[in-house]
């Protein structure tokens, strides 16, 4: 019999190594993708609003957004390490752990953001001239960057706990704080930018000043729940104390989700010179065409983070098989709809295309890159959900070599090859980046079908 603790904790959401495993999926699974959806809102409606100040406004949050992009890796990655252990250790009822691999997560999260904001505001001119940055939009972009650097500390205690509820298999609860922060950013936005009412007009700076408050507003909302033991996790004020053997745990595991996440920015940075090879049309093509992909990778990204909770309680329960059937039957319904994203691209890329653009040759290289992309969905969803489902386990380490693989072994050099060596233009690109999808679903679903993340200890 369990005892009144494991019961009231395991209350709080279901036990998920136990009952329907399609249940469960869905119940994790259709929260994380409202989150994805509100995180893809959230940063629409700052360049929305910042779009009315001009073409130099709207480069400097673009380019900003690179630096931040690349500052947020860290934090996801120790986001990453903590999951996997707070699943594990929720699966096997021993809270307290996770409780403290929580806490353990949020020092390091803090002292990052410390770090960042001594060091960060005085390198944010020198980041965006290394990115180009013309001198308005260096100006520009230093104010608000200066801002979310000191700031930080809102973002990553945010990631950080929303990744550990999320591991915990409480998936509602970030999704509420992420709610709350876009509202918060969609009534701020206006006043800080423009300067209505009383508020001072800040520009570009507005925006950013924006985020870190609401932001830090879903910070204070997911605190709350876990210090008044409202979630599966609490935290205590008398046991916030550094262990620097689980830092290490959790920088081991983490580690490589962050790498997994530098060498996708980079690989992006270098496909998109090859890509500008061909003119601006190309280039816009290309770029409507991964904003389309990547809003049918939406859900995925969901089931995915879905499947990574349910290993990793599976496990934490001595349920390998579970695990495993948890992770196939999330892949089998990310399939489904990446056939019907097929479908859709197929026959209606033209259409989708003249959404962003009426220039007939953007639609026209635009629909043939959409046409070859979807070809290789359905491979895509092998490696979308699996790879984080081995993260879940605490196997970050196999899918970021199976990426780097296919992303500097297979797609960028095939990519030249076909466009230049084989004179296919743009095409060729294309090509490249659909044989190289294929690869790296096929390479995944072969290593994730051998087991060994079953005995990943973490």
């Amino acid at each position: 019999m369990e005892s009144p603790e494991i019961t009231g904790r395991i209350g709080n959401r279901g036990d998920l190594t136990k009952g329907s495993i399609v249940k469960n999926i869905w119940r994790l699974a259709f929260p994380l993708i409202v989150g994805n959806l509100l995180n893809d809102a959230f940063n629409f409606i700052d360049m929305l609003f910042v779009g009315k100040l001009g073409p130099a406004s709207i480069a400097a949050v673009a380019m900003s957004g690179v630096v931040v992009g690349i500052m947020i890796i860290a934090a996801i990655g120790i986001g990453a390490g903590a999951m996997a252990m707070v699943a594990r250790f929720v699966g096997a009822k021993e809270f307290e752990k996770a409780d403290h691999t929580t806490v353990q997560s949020l020092f390091m999260g803090i002292a990052y953001s410390i770090a960042l904001a001594l060091i960060g505001p005085p390198l944010s001119s020198p980041l965006l001239k290394i990115l180009g940055a013309q001198p308005d939009v260096v100006l520009l972009g230093a104010s608000y960057l200066k801002i979310v650097f000191v700031g930080s500390f809102t973002i990553f205690v945010f990631v950080l706990l929303a990744s550990s509820l999320r591991g915990a298999g409480d998936a509602l609860t970030p999704t509420k704080a992420l709610a709350l922060a876009t509202f918060l950013n969609v009534a701020l936005d206006p006043l800080f930018i423009f300067g209505i009412w009383k508020f001072p007009r800040m520009g570009v700076a507005g925006s950013s000043l924006a985020t870190v408050i609401s932001r830090g507003c879903g910070m204070v909302y997911l605190l709350h729940v876990f210090f008044t033991k409202k979630s599966v996790l609490h935290l205590n004020l008398k046991k916030l104390k550094p262990d620097f053997s689980v830092m290490y745990r959790i920088i081991k595991i983490g580690i490589f989700s962050s790498l997994e996440m530098l060498t996708w920015n980079m690989s992006g940075l270098i496909m998109m010179r090859i890509v500008a090879i061909y003119g601006t049309f190309v280039v816009a093509a290309y770029g409507i065409g991964m904003r389309m992909s990547n809003i049918i990778l939406m859900p995925g990204f969901g089931i995915g983070q879905a499947a990574a909770t349910l290993v990793g309680q599976n496990l934490g329960a001595r349920k390998p098989d579970r695990a495993e059937k948890s992770a196939w039957l999330s892949v089998g319904f990310y399939q489904v709809i990446m056939v019907c994203g097929t479908i859709v691209f197929l026959l209606f890329s033209p259409q989708l295309i003249s959404l962003f653009s009426t220039d007939s040759e953007v639609i026209q290289v635009g629909t043939d890159f959409l046409h070859l992309l979807s070809l290789g969905f359905i491979f895509m969803a092998f490696s979308t959900v699996l790879a984080r489902a081995m993260a879940g386990a605490g196997d970050t380490l196999t899918p970021m070599v199976i990426s780097g693989i296919c992303l500097f072994g297979i797609r960028i050099p095939l990519s030249v090859f076909l466009s230049q060596g084989m004179n296919l233009a743009a095409r060729g690109v294309w090509l490249g980046i659909l044989i190289s999808s294929i690869a790296r679903g096929l390479i995944i679903a072969f290593w994730f079908g051998r087991g060994k993340w079953k005995y990943k200890m973490v």
